[in-house]
């Protein structure tokens, strides 16, 4: 098994008569996703570690190397658009 990420995993539902007010107040678990690369079977465990609201995942840019969000549509740097082909 592989480190794969780790994430936050919502906890609660959404109902029918409060809409998502019980899904924001049940809160979230972190949790860290392993994966096995030959069956491609994943594996969640209980974090250790405390994500935080601007620990979003990270990506690097092809271009020019810059590390950002992972949520940027373009490099805050060099401008490359990840959306273009």
């Amino acid at each position: 098994m592989h480190f794969l990420a780790q994430e936050n995993i919502q906890l609660g539902k959404t109902g029918w008569v409060l809409g998502d007010i019980p899904n924001l107040l049940a809160g979230a678990l972190d949790v860290d996703i392993f994966i096995c690369p030959a069956c491609h079977k994943l594996e969640f465990y209980a974090s250790d570690n405390e994500v935080g609201d601007d620990d979003l995942p990270k990506k690097t840019c092809p271009v020019c190397g810059t590390v950002h969000d992972f949520d940027y549509p373009q490099c805050p740097k060099c401008k490359h658009n990840y959306y273009e082909n």
